[in-house]
Parts: C-alpha cells; structure tokens; sequence
C-alpha cells in the first residue's frame, strides 16, 4: 500500500504544482475582474474555458485520492482524500462566485447561461472563502466517510462488518437478533458522527449563503431546472400519485409481519418495527418475500439467488451480465482498464466502503465500480444498475466538461434501473441462467409484481424523506437538539415504520444511512423511482411489445439502445425535460408507467386488505 501512496503523490507533484498555481493566478484574476464595472460576454466565455479545464485538471487527482481512500481505508488515505478534497472546493468556491457574478453579464449566449448555473450550483459542500474553511470541511466530510465505511454491528454478540450485516438483516427471522443487528449499527456507526455533521452543516450553509442560496438544499434544489418551490411541488405530486399503492402495500406487509411474529413484536395495526422487513434502514423489503408470498402465486418457480449459485457465478461474471446487457443494445464492451481497476469483492485485509458505486476518475475512460459483491438477487440487479452509470458516464464524455453529468441527477439513476427492470423470468432464460420450462405462467404474475413492488414501492418514501430531514437540517426548521427525533418522525410519517428500540438524541440514526455522512443528495432516487418505468414502458413500446408491461424485456433492441444512447450522449447540455422527450415523447415526469405496469397487483391488494385497517 505504501508504493500506491508514493505514486499517486509522485505523480500528482506536477499536475499539483500546477493546480495550485492556477488557482492562485484565477483567485488573482478574480479579484481583478471583480474590480471591472460590467464583465462583458467575452469574458464570460473566456472564464468558462479556463474553469473548465481547471476544474478537469483538478477532479482527476481528486478522484484518484478518493478511489484510493475509499478502497484502503486508513489514516494515511483519509488525509490524502482531505487535502485533495480541500484543494477541489477552494477551487470550486472561487469559480462559483465568479459564475454567480457573470450570470449578471448581459448579452450572455444559453451555453454560457447554462454553465455558469451548472458551475455555480455544482457543489455539494461548499465552503465558504474564510480561512481554512475548506479544509475544515473536507477533513470532516472524509472523516465521516471513513468512520461509515470501518462500521461494525453485532449479530449474537459478535462484531459484523456492514456488508455481512445487510445480509444478515435479510435471512434472519430472529425478532431478537434483528433488534440486536439493527440497533448496535445504529448505535456505533451514526452516534459518533454527530458533534461532527452538525460542524459540516455549519460550514456548508456559510458556502451555500456566499453563493447566493438560503442553503446548502435550496442550492441541491436549484439543480433541477425548477424553481426551489417547484421542485418540492413535483415531488409532493408524484407521491401522491404513488402513496396509495404504498398504503396498500404496507397493509398488507404488517399483516403478514402480525401472522408470523404476533402482537408482541408487530402488532396488527400501526406502524411496522423497522429492523422485520429484512433491511437495515427499511428501504427496500423483497428480503422477507418468504414472509409474505401469497399463497399459490408466490411461488414463482425460480429463485435468481440459487440460479447464481448452480451456475457457479462468480463477482466478475455477475458484472459481465450486467456488460452483456448493454453489449445487447448495441453499445461498446467496457475497457479492459475498466476489469482491471475495479473494486468487486471485500478486500479480507483491510477495510473499505462497500456501498457500490459508480465511477469515472478522469472523465473520459477510466471507468470502474465498486462493490462488495455478494452471489445473490440483490446485487445481480446491483451490477446492472451501477453499469447503466458507467455507460452514461461515457456516452456524455465528448461533451464540455461542465455538461458530464446526468439530465439531472435523477436520470443517471433511472438508466440502470430502467435496465434492471428487464431482469425478468424471459431475459433469464435468454442468458441461461433459466429453462424455457421454469418461466412462471401468467397466474404466478401477483407473486413476481408483490417481489418487485417490496423493493420499487417500498423504497419510494424512505427516497422522499431522506432528503426532506436533510432540507429541514439546512434551513433549521430541524435543529441539532433535534436530528433522531426529526428523522424518526419523518420515517413514520412517510414510511409507517418505526425504530425497535427507543432512541433519544444521544443517537443519531441519520448517520447510519451511508447517504447522510458521504453528503450525496438523496431526492435524486425518488425521481429515479419513477422516472424508470417511464423510460422502461418508452423502451418496451419502442421494441414493440405487446404483452404486460411487468414482462417485457428489450434486452438485444439495438434500436433501442441507439435511441437511448442519443440520449444519454446529450450529458446535461439540455434541460432534462428536452432530455425526457428525446427518449420518450414527453416533457412531463409522471407516475403513470409505474401504476399500469402495477396495476394488477394494486386491485389484488385492495381485495386482500379489504377487511384490515390501513395506515398507521
């Protein structure tokens, strides 16, 4: 490790040495252009060429130091992280300002509009000019990362690393191992992380307000083509369209959870205790499928997890599936680089973050993942998500630098979604992982909608609310004397769940969601929710399907991978409206797709609970 250490300093000397330089002489060309009294169009597009390749310059050895750090976590990696991380906001800070100033130019092209928003909102974290804000801040947030990814829970009394955890939650059956698991990551992973989150917001929002935003949320909020009030109207509408199909779902979940557990642990009626759906942070639910499988329809004749095992699959060949499916559509195998500096499996001599990921670390080729990789359904359908960002990642990479990215943040998580979505009994069979003979029949569909939607409709809410606490948070509607509370209300609110066991503000239960100390915006997978089956119901119409929605698969439609690619290949230089009509005829995002391709297990599970009593 300590060869790695040498060659990424040794080779980031000189391209260091001039980054600092740079920013230095853009911090002095700043102030002289501050001193101009009306900058003129010229000069803003001038700005904008060296920004660009500035900010470039300076995102590949920040990329290198997070890699590096993320894969081998120790005292070492987490100061190189940081003083990369450093180095990146100041720069960031100063460029935004400076946008935010020429936003102000008359006579501006949409291009040079474009980018200097996009430069100006591009900060998670932004610190403010002060002395030694940025490092500050990036010591705390590599410091948060870090803390998440050496997490350890206990199972029986003994510690258990996060990863092996997660797949303890999902086949334990024990309601006291359960609360054992679920409290003691709780406990030791987001206590800790407290006094230091509550630093990072205040140094944030000092950014956030010298950019011109009330907050760090209403500057996540601006990225989104909207006003801040419009965004938040958008997402209030899509839930309510999805959250009486929640509603159903969750009824009939507790009954099951009240059948196997009883009043003591799950009562019939009110919320669900957290630590019984078979995941840490009760997002997603398929895990306990084996609970609440209806009877006849639920055995769907398959279990993709002991496919994966009788095939003697492995992590890499999981991840080259997953190449495979976009091979299909026509586009580029990934680069050799791409099998060779990926992360697939938990390293056994050192810790590391195992939340998978995506990742391209010089903005061009240099493509890898992430993952810990287990043998199992979940992260089959892991692989090929992370794959649809890699994909996108290179299908915008010809675009200006400022323009790599997502229509918005929301899209690049659809595209592998809309991808995983095509993981159906029929693509099995055509990558050989299932006989002609075990497709489930058409009466077994109730089974394989009620899988999916524990994972799709399940997720929904905990996407909504993880970034509505982080919103009250930055504005201060959410004090620090009250993060768990706030958190906990919400998930009830939102969720119907409830912690197994009491918590005060000695905890912080946010901290344990791997979202919340990494400081990724979260509102981006609620849009992605629902934006997936629009873009899924676009692809099977474009493939020419006719059947249900829930079984169709484009899997090898180069037609479709064409048009798809047309998209993607736009990054972010179009506002994502343009970007959704490119693909599928609309301008408008809607829960429409989502409710027709559930729609015969909604009147199913209207007939199931018509008896219960709903909500919580």
């Amino acid at each position: 490790m300590s060869a790695l250490i040498i060659l990424l300093v040794t080779s980031a000397s000189g391209p260091l040495t001039t980054a600092v330089a740079a920013s230095r002489a853009i911090e002095a060309a700043s102030t002289q252009a501050a001193a101009a009294a009306a900058p003129s169009a010229i000069e803003a597009e001038a700005f904008l060429a060296r920004a660009e390749q500035e900010l470039a310059d300076v995102s590949v050895l920040q990329s290198r130091a997070d890699w590096v750090n993320s894969t081998y976590i120790t005292d070492d990696t987490d100061a190189l992280a940081a003083y990369f991380g450093s180095l990146g906001t100041e720069m960031g800070v100063r460029f935004a300002l400076d946008a935010a100033r020429y936003l102000k130019t008359e006579g501006l092209g949409h291009d040079t509009r474009r980018k200097l928003d996009i430069l100006r909102s591009e900060l998670d974290l932004p610190a403010p000019t002060s002395q030694g804000a940025a490092a500050e801040l990036s010591t705390i947030a590599t410091r948060l990362t870090s803390a998440y990814g050496r997490g350890r829970g206990s199972l029986r009394g003994q510690p258990i690393p996060g990863k092996d955890l997660e797949i303890a939650m999902g086949t334990s059956r024990n309601p006291a191992e359960l609360q054992e698991m679920w409290t003691s990551w709780h406990d030791s992973v987001g206590a800790p992380m407290r006094a230091h989150y509550t630093r990072l917001v205040e140094i944030a929002n000092q950014g956030a307000r010298e950019l011109g935003y009330a907050d760090v949320g209403a500057l996540w909020r601006s990225r989104y083509d909207l006003s801040s009030e419009a965004f938040v109207a958008l997402t209030d509408r899509l839930w309510a369209q999805v959250r009486p199909l929640y509603e159903q779902l969750h009824c009939y979940t507790r009954a099951k959870l009240h059948e196997r557990y009883g009043d003591a642990v799950q009562p019939a009626t009110g919320p669900i205790r957290a630590d019984l759906l078979g995941n840490l942070w009760a997002q997603e639910w398929s895990e306990i499928y084996d609970i609440v499988a209806p009877k006849g329809a639920g055995d769907v004749g398959y279990d993709l997890t002991e496919l994966l095992v009788r095939h003697d699959y492995d992590a890499r060949r999981i991840v080259k599936s997953a190449e495979n499916f976009f091979s299909s559509l026509g586009f580029a195998p990934l680069p050799a680089t791409f099998w060779q500096r990926s992360m697939f499996t938990k390293p056994a001599d050192r810790d590391v973050v195992c939340h998978a990921s995506a990742w391209n670390l010089d903005h061009k080729d240099d493509l890898r993942i992430r993952m810990c990789t287990a043998i199992n359904a979940t992260d089959f359908v892991t692989a090929h998500h992370e794959l649809g960002h890699n994909y996108y990642q290179r299908a915008y990479n010809q675009q200006p630098y400022l323009y790599r990215g997502g229509a918005n943040d929301g899209f690049h998580e659809a595209i592998g979604d809309m991808v995983a979505l095509s993981v159906t009994p029929e693509y099995l069979v055509r990558i050989g992982l299932l006989d002609k003979d075990q497709v489930p029949p058409p009466d077994k569909d109730i089974g394989l909608l009620l899988r999916q939607a524990l994972d799709k409709i399940a997720f929904l809410p905990f996407g909504l609310m993880v970034d509505r606490w982080r919103w009250g948070v930055f504005d201060g509607s959410i004090p620090a004397s009250s993060y768990t509370k706030a958190w906990d209300d919400l998930r009830r609110q939102y969720q119907g769940v409830v912690p197994p066991t009491e918590r005060t503000e000695a905890q912080f239960d946010p901290g344990a969601k791997y979202h919340i100390p990494a400081t990724v915006p979260y509102a981006r997978y609620f849009l992605a929710g629902i934006l997936q089956f629009q873009l899924y119901k676009a692809a099977c119409d474009q493939s020419g399907w006719t059947g249900p929605l829930h079984r169709c698969s484009f899997y090898g439609n180069q037609a479709v991978g064409q048009r798809l690619n047309g998209m993607l290949s736009q990054g972010a230089s179009k506002p994502w409206p343009g970007a959704l009509e490119a693909f599928i005829g609309t301008r408008e995002l809607s829960a429409d797709a989502l409710l027709e391709y559930f729609r015969p297990l909604t009147a199913w599970l209207q007939e199931q609970n018509s008896q219960r009593q709903c909500g919580w």
